[in-house]
């Protein structure tokens, strides 16, 4: 079985997308515990300009199909 990260948005009309893709149950875990993957928990000045930018997001999980 293999996953797929995908980016979400707090604003309705902008439309989450996946941003990697075939990934393992361990690696999507991983990827989504990292603080740098939530506007709410980032601190890098990249992901606070995105945040600026985009407004609030995180990444999620899914299962692949």
């Amino acid at each position: 079985m293999s996953y797929n990260i995908v980016r979400c948005y707090t604003d309705s009309w902008r439309k989450s997308r996946v941003i990697e893709r075939g990934l393992t149950l361990e690696e999507v875990q991983e990827h989504c515990s990292d603080p740098e993957t939530s506007s709410s928990t980032c601190t890098s000045a990249a992901k606070l300009r995105y945040t600026k930018k985009v407004g609030k997001w995180f990444d999620a999980y899914e299962e692949a199909k």
